[in-house]
C-alpha cells in the first residue's frame, strides 16, 4: 500500500520556522523525484518545489526561493520542506506528491496534506 504521509505543520507567526516532513511508504521512494505543492481553498495547487531523486538537484518555485528548502532521506524514505522567514501568504495546505516524470507534470503519489498557518 503506497502511503505519503506529511507532518509538521501547524500555527505560526510571520518570521518563524517550520520544518515538513512526508515519510513514504509502498514504493521504491528512492527512485522518484518528490515534490512539495501547497493549496488555499479556492485557488489552484502551487508548485513550490522538487528534488530530484538522488537528492542531487532541487527546484524552487520563485516565491519561496531564499527562503524554503527541500532535502530527502533514501535511506529513511522521507523527504523534508525546510521553511523559514514564513510570511501569511504562505499559509497553504502543505502536500507532498512524488513522480518518474522529467517534466513534472505527472504525479503518481500524493500524500494527504498538512495545513500551514502563518500569522502576522
Amino acid at each position: 500500500q503506497v502511503q505519503l504521509v506529511e507532518s509538521g505543520g501547524g500555527s505560526v507567526q510571520a518570521g518563524d520556522s517550520l520544518r515538513l516532513s512526508c515519510a513514504a511508504s509502498g514504493f521504491t521512494f528512492s527512485m522518484f523525484h518528490m515534490a512539495w505543492h501547497r493549496q488555499v481553498p479556492g485557488k489552484e495547487r502551487e508548485f513550490v518545489g522538487v528534488i530530484s531523486w538522488k537528492g542531487g538537484k532541487t527546484v524552487l518555485a520563485d516565491s519561496v526561493k531564499g527562503r524554503f528548502s527541500i532535502s530527502r532521506d533514501n535511506a529513511r524514505k522521507r523527504v523534508y520542506l525546510q521553511m523559514s522567514n514564513l510570511k501569511p501568504e504562505d499559509t497553504a495546505v502543505y502536500y507532498c506528491a512524488a513522480t518518474t516524470d522529467p517534466d513534472l507534470t505527472e504525479y503518481r503519489y500524493w500524500g494527504q496534506g498538512t495545513q500551514v498557518t502563518v500569522s502576522s
